[in-house]
């Protein structure tokens, strides 16, 4: 009964207020409000069972969830004792109709009434499905990836920090890895992990126990100097095995991307590599190897989602434009303005040097950044506030954020335009020649609300406010300077409606009763 979750909806994800999702941490936990399941049972109908109760210390700082396993007497006098008759608790696939049994099975299922007697069950369930029958045809989210051998390997920490080759690649799950491997420059050439072959050598194949294979094919080679350089090769045609060259140790495998193609079916139809080799020196008795897969349906672009559908705290908030002629927002996913970003603080704290430093928004935090700008006599307005504007705002301000984490660019309803404000302030200083506006502040207000059922909300933004604040800066004399403090801010409000009690939808009747209605009971 403790693996049972009815409210346990998303994959590989944690349900808000859902109290047995193994996928939710203690520190979920302890955002939690409530348990929307408190009491999970088994077969209701059994006289005594094991029941799982769940429930919340929000006296504990922070609060934590409590979990403990009851035995649950039923009351009710009609309940089953035991279920000692195990082959009723199980389907039995029926007999199809054939030429050849047809006469016999009419014989037996024709009548009114027919015969089912325990001793009729045939046990024997391998012989009516063998284990080929009950396989499907396609993968599913987090199947192991076959290969011809075993699996598709994704090396990972497991205990400590070394590698171990046993963790399988499953399917549709994005992954990125980094692990340590011991080497040694004289058996390099030896060592299976080091070689571009131990991640090429086995098919994948197509579907789950087919015969079918898919090649992983090498897509791109980057080389590693002993510096850190790197330099991508213009050939890829070539593999470049591991060897030993002047006590060094070349063409080891530093780390590998994958890259899979499937079907809108689940069937696999293309895998790719792309490997960063590297150079050990003999000094070196290990390395760290990185390790990515990533997957993405054929015909269609990788997008990446910060939700499914509703945003995730603590993913991007994803934005993008709307190019002329376009009828929907393109966002722009390839690159860093597929977000929207802020103000990045750099240690210097210089608005001059920090142009183009961005940090992108994240969900359901609040955040605050800002600068210094020393200001000097010599300093040209019109070109100072352009500056400042594009410190601010970066040199691409998207139009539009997305709705949920997993908007998609043609759902034209699924984009919210960004309304820009601007407000003025007056800064009080010397009377001098003259004196221009400069953008001070940027201040972005991001409204959501809770959309879908009240057992697992979805975060979905409605409203996205940028307020541009400038001030009046007068002109300095020469030799004087002046330092002002530039700030980015972002924050997130909740305008969700409260729930409104089940209780009002029920209309209220204004009747006298009979004063003997219930009559003989009080």
């Amino acid at each position: 009964v403790a693996r049972l979750c009815v409210c346990d909806l998303l994959v590989a994800q944690c349900d808000a207020n859902c109290c047995c999702d193994p996928d939710c941490s203690a520190e979920d936990f302890s955002l939690f409000t409530t348990c929307s399941v408190p009491l999970v049972i088994g077969d209701s109908q059994l006289c005594s069972q094991k029941a799982a109760v769940y429930s919340l210390d929000v006296e504990a700082n922070p609060p934590e969830r409590i979990f403990k396993i009851i035995d649950q007497v039923n009351p009710s006098i009609f309940c089953i004792h035991a279920t000692n008759y195990k082959q009723a608790l199980y389907l039995k696939s029926p007999e199809i109709p054939t030429a050849e049994n047809f006469d016999q099975l009419l014989d037996k299922f024709g009548g009114a009434t027919f015969s089912a007697e325990p001793d009729t069950w045939n046990l024997d369930t391998d012989a009516q499905n063998p284990p080929e029958a009950n396989e499907t045809s396609r993968y599913e989210y987090g199947v192991p990836v076959q290969t011809e051998d075993a699996f598709l390997r994704l090396p990972s920490p497991v205990v400590s920090s070394w590698c171990s080759d046993a963790n399988p690649a499953g399917f549709l799950v994005n992954q990125a890895t980094k692990c340590i491997r011991s080497v040694s420059v004289e058996n390099c050439d030896s060592i299976q992990a080091l070689s571009m072959l131990f991640y090429i050598n086995s098919s994948i194949l197509a579907v789950p126990k087919s015969s079918q294979m898919v090649n992983i094919t090498v897509q791109s080679i980057v080389v590693q100097s002993l510096h850190g350089m790197r330099t991508l090769l213009s050939s890829s045609d070539v593999l470049r095995l591991p060897m030993v060259l002047d006590e060094l140790c070349i063409n080891a495998v530093f780390g590998v991307n994958y890259h899979i193609t499937h079907t809108d079916t689940g069937e696999i139809i293309e895998a790719a590599a792309a490997f960063v080799l590297g150079a050990i020196s003999k000094e070196e008795l290990s390395i760290e190897q990185s390790f990515e897969i990533s997957f993405t349906q054929e015909n269609t672009q990788p997008v990446p989602l910060s939700g499914n559908p509703g945003y995730v705290v603590g993913l991007p908030v994803r934005a993008g434009f709307q190019p002329q002629g376009y009828p929907f927002p393109a966002a722009f996913l390839s690159n860093k303005h597929s977000q929207l970003t802020i103000l990045h603080s750099t240690s210097t704290q210089d608005c001059l040097a920090a142009q183009g430093a961005r940090a992108p928004v994240l969900f359901g935090y609040n955040m605050i950044s800002g600068c210094n700008l020393r200001i000097t006599a010599a300093m040209k307005c019109q070109p100072l506030a352009q500056t400042l504007l594009d410190v601010l705002k970066g040199q691409s301000f998207p139009e539009y954020v997305a709705s949920f984490g997993n908007s998609q660019a043609q759902d034209v309803l699924d984009w919210v335009p960004i309304t820009q404000l601007h407000i003025s302030e007056q800064m009080i200083s010397h009377t001098l020649q003259s004196s221009c506006q400069i953008p001070v502040s940027l201040g972005i207000e991001v409204k959501w609300t809770k959309y879908g059922s009240l057992v697992n909300p979805q975060a979905r933004i409605v409203n996205v406010t940028a307020t541009i604040t400038t001030t009046t800066l007068k002109q300095l004399p020469s030799g004087r300077e002046r330092i002002i403090p530039i700030t980015s801010s972002v924050v997130f409000t909740d305008i969700s409606s409260p729930a409104e009690p089940s209780y009002k939808a029920w209309p209220t009747i204004n009747i006298k009763l009979p004063f003997d209605f219930f009559y003989p009971f009080v």
